[in-house]
């Protein structure tokens, strides 16, 4: 076993005549593909391998790095693995940014939300119910004030937080639409996440 870093990966390769002999394979993970990249930068075949989709031995109880490695390196031998498509590093520098992008409107739908169950502990209501978010709302709201000092801090603090998320969330949106590979890749992601639906005022 050796660390997961470059250093170590060639000093392991520098013992072997000709590393493209080689064929190597790891299981997917949230740290990328750089691995990969290194590898088959010299010479070597590596596939990365899903890991839903490796098979389980029977009574096989204890799991550790080795252990898995040698399987792993059977299985892969066996031809019995299943390897996922690598994305070019354009691809996934898109990916990411449509990742971004996704969260950064999930976490304006929570401020929303926190806003709104804010006004309805403190009675205030928008005056045409079950309206739609909109900048008509968002003039309303800071508009209104509270009696209470640190109520009042406590709303701006909502709003602030719902604001910057907005603005963030519309820098995101401009950036991932100027490049295809991201429109291609937000058609996948709504196919493959569910609707939050929107967001409307109680009424």
């Amino acid at each position: 076993m050796i660390p997961d870093t470059p250093e170590a990966i060639r000093t392991l390769l520098a013992r072997y005549p000709d590393p493209s002999l080689l064929s190597t394979c790891y299981e997917a993970r949230p740290t990328g593909y750089d691995t990969h990249r290194l590898l088959t930068s010299l010479g070597v075949a590596c596939d990365v391998i899903a890991p839903s989709l490796i098979p389980k031995r029977s009574g096989a109880r204890v799991k550790t790095d080795r252990s898995d490695a040698r399987n792993l390196a059977r299985l892969h031998r066996a031809g019995e693995l299943v390897a996922v498509r690598v994305p070019i590093p354009a691809e996934e520098a898109v990916r990411d940014l449509v990742r971004a992008r996704e969260e950064l409107k999930a976490d304006r739908r929570i401020a929303r939300q926190r806003i709104r169950s804010f006004l309805l502990r403190y009675g205030r209501r928008y005056p045409a119910p079950g309206a739609r978010w909109s900048t008509r709302i968002e003039v309303w709201m800071r508009a209104l004030r509270f009696e209470e000092p640190a109520a009042q801090a406590a709303f701006e603090h909502l709003l602030g937080a719902y604001f910057v998320r907005d603005s963030q969330l519309a820098v995101a949106t401009g950036r991932s639409r100027s490049s295809p590979r991201s429109t291609r890749l937000r058609r996948t992601w709504r196919c493959s996440v569910p609707s939050a639906g929107s967001t409307r005022f109680p009424r």
